[in-house]
């Protein structure tokens, strides 16, 4: 097959990398890579061709043909992790909602889960189900100052509401796994007090006496600035309030989901106990969020019995992060400890493009960074050598060869809410089943008026 017209002058290009923090971006010339061999253990290239299905678009709403190959490699997994190795790039966010529409209408898929808020998520999903209110209007509310307040999110939920009022009887829904703030209105405290004071009044002055001083939490920045002691008060409040919820049963479907409503609040107050501007306590935080955002994506699956798309960065639904220090035990981690093989992560590079970040690590703007071409020796520079420009392929049942190399550790970038970083040593094959490489990405769009 010809090469992509990608290929051609590779060996009079220079590329670059981000060397560190910081660092200068300098050019650095691209070497021929090494002749095969007749095992192809010299150049994994052609090893990794062998296993590379292509992708022939990003966009949702093309042609699905060219994700058959993806669906065999997905398999009968129950939850399928799709990671991203930016936070705000148009291909990432765009190929999401095209292969998950393929997944609902070829592999019975009904949940697009977010490393979003939990009470986020259910506003999200009460729009889908009762069709009040307006997508761009639910999408500004509720993703809100995060990298997916972009209108590739806005054509998602648009798409997923059109299918629900053609599929009445099958409607597919949203779901935030992540902890609560800043998204806990008076409303969404609601959730839990309404099912109280319908089935168990007699608990409803205790449960809003737990309650006090906690909601509604919807500004975590002012919220953190509660002397210490006093978040952990509430947090203990909180958990209190859980177990009294807890302990009295109504209509099993209403309280199932009080319950889980309840246990969000907790898992908020004791998230909001910890402190992110501190260097030494950021693994601990970390190791909760993932925890807490797997416990929430398993109770979804196993309640609803649904099939789950789990949108995050790579570094949440891999096996194992690219910084492990910083993220001791990962979402994906603690998934495949629950659900085993009905877990599938899928990792998500790129060659070279734009993004969105932040400059700073708390608070501030998303902006837009470029990051010119992946540097020899890096896992990208390796995998965009591929003839196909786009691709995916099983980490699992590739050839030999490109399995010892992707259990290789080396150079990779993934950017989350800070930039600049450098690239990480990274074995990818450690970290996910099936790996899709993109040449070329472009930052979000922005959320129109």
């Amino acid at each position: 097959m010809v090469r992509h017209r990608k290929r051609i002058g590779r060996r009079r290009l220079l590329v670059t990398a981000v060397a560190a923090m910081g660092a200068a971006l300098v050019p650095v010339a691209v070497q021929a890579a090494p002749a095969d061999t007749a095992d192809g253990r010299q150049n994994p290239v052609r090893a990794l061709e062998q296993a590379a299905h292509p992708l022939r678009s990003t966009e949702p709403g093309r042609n699905t043909a060219g994700l058959r190959a993806l669906g065999s490699m997905i398999g009968d997994a129950k939850v399928v992790g799709l990671g991203e190795a930016t936070h705000g790039s148009h291909e990432f966010f765009a190929l999401k909602e095209r292969v998950f529409r393929y997944l609902v209408e070829e592999k019975g898929f009904t949940t697009f889960a977010l490393e979003m808020s939990w009470s986020a998520g259910l506003q999200i999903d009460d729009y889908l189900q009762t069709g009040k209110g307006r997508a761009r209007k639910i999408a500004k509310e509720a993703l809100a100052n995060s990298p997916w307040e972009r209108e590739e999110f806005v054509s998602l939920i648009e798409w997923m509401r059109d299918y629900n009022s053609r599929h009445p009887g099958r409607t597919v829904h949203f779901m935030g796994d992540d902890v609560g703030a800043p998204a806990m209105s008076e409303a969404f405290f609601g959730r839990v007090t309404g099912y109280v004071r319908q089935h168990h009044p007699e608990v409803l002055p205790r449960l809003n006496e737990l309650y006090t001083g906690l909601r509604p939490l919807d500004d975590a920045f002012a919220y953190l600035r509660k002397p210490l002691a006093e978040r952990q008060q509430l947090a203990a409040k909180a958990q209190e309030a859980l177990e009294l919820v807890s302990g009295r049963k109504g209509s099993e479907e209403a309280f199932a989901w009080a319950e889980q409503n309840a246990r969000s609040i907790a898992q908020t107050a004791t998230f909001l106990t910890m402190n992110p501007g501190d260097p030494e306590s950021l693994p601990a935080f970390q190791r909760f969020r993932d925890q807490v955002m797997a416990r929430n994506v398993t109770w979804w699956q196993r309640h609803t019995g649904q099939k789950i798309l789990l949108s995050a960065h790579n570094n949440h639904v891999a096996y194992a992060a690219s910084e492990p220090g910083l993220y001791p035990k990962t979402q994906g981690s603690f998934l495949r400890d629950t659900m085993g093989r009905n877990y599938l992560p899928i990792g998500l590079t790129f060659h070279r493009g734009s993004f969105l970040s932040k400059d700073t690590a708390l608070g501030g703007d998303w902006k837009k960074f470029t990051v010119d071409a992946a540097r020899a020796g890096s896992n990208e520079h390796t995998l965009d050598q591929v003839r196909y420009r786009d691709f995916s392929l099983d980490v699992r049942t590739a050839p030999a060869a490109a399995r010892d190399w992707l259990n290789t550790a080396r150079p990779t970038l993934n950017v989350g809410t800070q930039f600049p970083v450098k690239p990480r040593d990274v074995a990818l094959a450690k970290g996910f089943d099936v790996l899709i490489h993109l040449s070329e990405v472009r930052e979000a769009d922005k959320l129109k008026p």
